[in-house]
């Protein structure tokens, strides 16, 4: 018998997640979205995976850049994630207005990051509506090492379980 729409979007809510902007590039087409679909999968390499909407600008950036970033913020500033729900604007080295810099693979790392990896693509994994990108991490750096990394908990945003029509 099939599971609920409904309930399988209450119970995938339910897992932890971390919540980060995620910074790509292509040539002088740079972006930032919002993610929770994160995790590290290897340490040695050291791997990150994200998953990303195959829709998304952000997955044609990774595509054609090759590199990501995975900016970490402070769960007490959480209000940066509502900016960067839709594709970000480009401007005099700022997306939506908040300062970045150019990362180590060219993706953009956020100023206001308390943390980041940086990432070269190795693998993508088509897995429905989403890609599984893995990168390896060639450079990181913490800023603060005192503030806890924001989650999906620390604000009302809700993402996962079964794609809303």
């Amino acid at each position: 018998m099939p599971v609920d729409d409904e309930l399988l979007n209450k119970v995938t809510w339910k897992i932890p997640n971390a919540l980060a902007l995620v910074g790509s590039r292509s040539g002088d087409e740079w972006n930032a979205m919002t993610t929770s679909w994160i995790t590290q999968l290897s340490m040695d390499p050291v791997l990150i995976g994200i998953g990303v909407d195959n829709s998304a600008v952000t997955h044609r950036l990774i595509t054609d850049g090759g590199s990501f970033t995975v900016n970490l913020w402070s769960a007490d500033d959480t209000r940066v994630f509502v900016k960067f729900s839709k594709p970000a604007t480009f401007d005099d080295m700022t997306l939506n207005g908040w300062a970045v810099t150019e990362g180590a693979t060219g993706a953009p790392v956020f100023d206001g990051a308390i943390a980041y990896v940086d990432c070269e693509v190795q693998q993508r994994h088509d897995l429905g509506t989403h890609t599984l990108f893995i990168g390896e991490v060639v450079d990181a750096a913490i800023r603060d090492d005192e503030a806890r990394s924001a989650s999906m908990n620390d604000t009302r945003m809700k993402y996962g379980g079964v794609k809303r029509h």
